[in-house]
């Protein structure tokens, strides 16, 4: 392993202090399975597989390039 210096703010620093001495674990090994958790995240994210969009009762169809900007029109129809 190779090792890494990151700077937390103190009250971060504590957080996860408690956290991991209440789960018996070292910073460290907290530190690795939260960034691997998050890479897997992302790499979800980039497969495609956003529940929104696999959900065909939710959303059918292309993406399309307004959806953030009009996101109550595709949800709730043009009346809203």
């Amino acid at each position: 392993m190779d090792r890494t210096t990151i700077m937390l703010p103190p009250d971060l620093k504590l957080k996860v202090a408690n956290h991991c001495r209440k789960e018996g674990i070292s910073l460290g090994q907290y530190i690795r399975e939260s960034l691997l958790k998050a890479l897997d995240s992302d790499d979800v994210k980039l497969a495609g597989n956003d529940p929104l969009f696999l959900d065909n009762a939710v959303f059918e169809g292309s993406i399309p390039e307004d959806l953030a900007s009009n996101h109550d029109q595709y949800l709730y129809g043009e009346d809203h």
